[in-house]
């Protein structure tokens, strides 16, 4: 394929911008910032890499394939936006980041840290009693794609007991103890001590977590959530933590985002909340990873072979 025009709206470095040129010899490639882009630009471009706002993508005229920088594509992911073209994710980057992010985030609620740092704050030295560990948790982690399996290396690793939930059935890795299908969830949750959602969002998934799977929560147990927001009730949420059945809550994504100012769960002592930014780039090898990701399907693409994390659209 010659003559394409590529256009990257991917924060990349000049080492990532010499692989896309080697790669795409023939092909004009246009770089800008993500808050750079324009219609215009967009209309230009065969292929773009990189994340630019769906009504873009949907008006983009010569748009022939959009490569994701994030593994997130629900809102992409519609007829109305994508039509015939094609589509990929970032799926398999952000394992690393999104994992340690949230992991840290269960050990500091089971050392309490949170509530200390709070302490600090207030310039008051006191004990907050007694804390947890992760060596002898039970750890139910759903989702179990590349983020999902990060985590399940990590809570295995320090000793905990991990039961792994998939949508689909697959052979059991070495680090989950048991593997359970979606439909098992509501039978298991009375066992973990630890629930953490990678989720994401989807009819099916969108308010999952509300009242009744709250109540069937094991009391003094966390909830994490790295997956969507959409997937849990905040105000059944809010509600389980008011009455004492849940130990605390890790949240890095919300519904809405950003979170409302007034929204109660800030000022709630026993949730730990970050603004979505286990995900990004962070960590500086989830940048190269991204780039690795986009390379090899730029590859695929100019060769005519089949694409990497290929997604499916919405039919209307």
């Amino acid at each position: 394929m010659k003559g394409k025009t590529i256009l990257t709206v991917i924060p990349i470095k000049e080492k990532h911008r010499e692989l896309l040129k080697k790669i795409a010899k023939d092909a004009e490639i246009i770089f800008c910032r993500p808050e750079e882009v324009t219609q215009e630009l967009a209309d230009q471009a065969e292929i773009i890499l990189g994340n630019i706002p769906p009504e873009m993508v949907k008006k983009a005229k010569k748009l022939e394939w959009l490569q994701l920088n994030s593994a997130g594509f629900d809102v992409y992911a519609k007829e109305e936006i994508m039509g015939d073209r094609l589509l990929t994710s970032c799926s398999g980057a952000y394992g690393q980041t999104v994992s340690e992010h949230m992991f840290a985030m269960l050990l500091a609620m089971q050392k309490k840290l949170h509530l200390y740092r709070d302490d600090q704050k207030a310039h008051k030295w006191g004990d907050q009693g007694a804390v947890t560990s992760i060596s002898d948790a039970t750890v139910m982690i759903l989702g179990l794609g590349d983020i999902g399996k990060h985590f399940a290396r990590l809570a295995h690793a320090l000793g905990a007991y991990v039961i792994g939930i998939k949508r689909t059935y697959s052979p059991c890795p070495e680090y989950v103890d048991e593997l359970h299908l979606q439909e098992d969830i509501k039978a298991l949750l009375p066992r973990a001590d630890a629930v953490v959602s990678f989720l994401p969002s989807s009819e099916e998934n969108r308010g999952m977590f509300d009242k009744e799977y709250f109540d069937l929560m094991k009391p003094g147990s966390f909830f994490l959530n790295g997956g969507r927001g959409d997937t849990v009730s905040a105000e059944d949420l809010c509600q389980a933590l008011k009455e004492g059945r849940l130990a605390g809550a890790a949240l890095d994504v919300t519904d809405p985002e950003p979170l409302p100012s007034e929204h109660p769960l800030w000022d709630m002592p026993q949730v730990f909340i970050t603004p979505h930014v286990s995900g990004g780039y962070h960590l500086s090898v989830t940048l190269d990873n991204v780039v690795d990701i986009c390379a090899e399907n730029l590859r695929r693409y100019l060769s005519g072979k089949e694409l990497r994390n290929l997604v499916k659209v919405e039919q209307l």
